[in-house]
């Protein structure tokens, strides 16, 4: 197993390129998520393995371990998104 991540900082840009990964390699379900305001339904399966990467690489003792990874999404995929009609916007 590689080694934990203990810094909060390296925890958020770890979380980054996950998300930046799964954006870039699923962007045609983004662009649908974000059209049709169900993002988090169609990228399920994806995000999920995400988040059970970055905690098998993140160290527990890290606070608001969970939120880093949110934080992430709404950072890298749902902003970076903005340019894409939809009502929720």
């Amino acid at each position: 197993m590689a080694r934990q991540v203990e810094d909060p900082d390296l925890a958020f840009r770890l979380a980054r390129a996950i998300i930046s990964d799964i954006a870039l390699y699923n962007q045609d379900k983004v662009s649908e998520g974000i059209k049709n305001d169900n993002i988090f339904d169609i990228l399920a399966d994806e995000l999920q393995e995400g988040r059970e990467h970055f905690r098998e690489r993140v160290a527990e003792k890290i606070d608001n371990r969970d939120q880093l990874f949110d934080r992430a999404i709404v950072d890298v995929m749902i902003k970076q998104a903005g340019k894409i009609e939809s009502s929720i916007w």
